[in-house]
């Protein structure tokens, strides 16, 4: 029964934990506006330290009954409205209250963790859906963190090309994250300009017509929403927000660096891989994490199979597992010769057991030739 009740209650927490962390720098302001940051960064990382992952999967009739509950889906849905409140209020406290520098750098700070965390990570699971009311709030809360054009990049580009040469998103081998941070970003947004204008030829659309080209709608859309800020709340307030934007997306970009470095699928042909495999992303049992993040952090089960909700992700025994949760690998990231020393060995480790996994099965058909 205790079970139960934990399994549907805990993600009540990013639903209310979270924004109320963002309240408290927004409110108190002095260095009270740092607190989120450090929460996010500072007490989480240190918790995980300490904390097992935990393994566990649901039993098939379990995940039978959890994946059909709206109750899951609610909690997605209420963060949008939260999302653009904490943008709202945000706004309001920079440009209608005097506040020093350093209060404004940890206020951006707070309200880029909501756009990263509450806004394109709940925005990623929104956009797998099928419902278009679904993919709406997707692209909604991507709207936060101008990076509208993720709901077209990550869904047609990135889980197609993961783990490869093709893939912007996927982070090379002794690639520092800063360069990264370039890389990603610009390819990814080329990336999107590209499968959408394919998607328009095949189907005979003009690609200069808003209705039909959605990178041209995103744009717009984007566009509009920052003249809107303007007009609101001024310089100041635009500014914030597009720093706040920034923020949000790379800390995304963060996670894209942390989720695949160093993994590669294997070329059958030129231009032609294997199949997507839970062995092709990096995985993170810490269940704080996995809670505040809605799951993000089993991370192989969704690129296995992008459809399954987050509530219902598994664990599997062949995916690589990072030393730490997601917080804690994001500042590790940080700091490129302690992230090479720590995750170097750990990818040469792992390819060289799917190499072997992969010579055995090989064998009964040699065998037989």
């Amino acid at each position: 029964m205790l079970y139960k009740v934990w399994r549907e209650s805990k993600y009540l927490l990013p639903v209310f934990v979270l924004p109320g962390i963002a309240l408290i720098s927004f409110y108190f302001l002095g260095y009270w506006s740092f607190f989120a940051g450090v929460f996010a960064f500072g007490l989480i990382p240190s918790l995980e330290f300490f904390l097992k992952g935990n393994t566990v999967n649901l039993t098939e009739d379990e995940e039978k009954v959890v994946r059909k509950q709206f109750y899951y889906d609610l909690l997605l849905y209420i963060l949008v409205p939260i999302q653009y409140a904490l943008l709202g209020i945000y706004l309001w406290r920079i440009t209608q209250f005097p506040i020093t520098w350093y209060e404004f750098i940890g206020l951006t700070w707070a309200m880029s963790l909501g756009c990263g965390v509450l806004g394109i990570n709940v925005a990623h699971e929104l956009g797998h859906r099928s419902k278009p009311f679904e993919q709406f709030l997707s692209k909604s809360l991507l709207l936060t963190s101008l990076y509208m054009h993720f709901f077209i990049e990550h869904n047609r580009g990135h889980h197609k090309n993961i783990a490869t040469p093709l893939d912007p998103a996927t982070s090379r081998l002794n690639e520092p994250v800063y360069s990264f941070f370039f890389r990603s970003v610009k390819d990814g947004w080329m990336s999107a300009w590209y499968l959408e204008s394919h998607r328009l030829q095949k189907t005979n659309q003009n690609f200069w017509n808003p209705l039909h080209n959605q990178m041209l709608r995103f744009q717009l859309i984007q566009l509009t929403f920052c003249v809107l800020i303007f007009v609101g709340f001024g310089w100041l307030g635009l500014l914030g927000f597009v720093l706040s934007a920034i923020g949000g997306f790379l800390l995304l970009e963060t996670v894209n660096y942390i989720e695949h470095y160093g993994l590669l699928r294997r070329e059958i042909s030129p231009g032609r891989f294997e199949k997507v495999k839970p062995h092709h992303s990096w995985n993170s049992n810490h269940e704080l994490g996995r809670i505040l993040l809605f799951e993000l952090t089993r991370h192989s089960d969704h690129h296995y199979n992008s459809g399954r909700k987050y509530q219902i992700l598994r664990h599997f025994e062949k995916a690589p597992q990072m030393p730490s949760g997601y917080p804690g690998m994001m500042l590790l990231a940080l700091f490129p010769p302690l992230w090479f020393r720590v995750m170097n060995p750990l990818v040469e480790l792992h390819n060289a057991a799917v190499t072997d996994d992969y010579r055995s099965s090989l064998e009964p058909v040699l065998a037989g030739e």
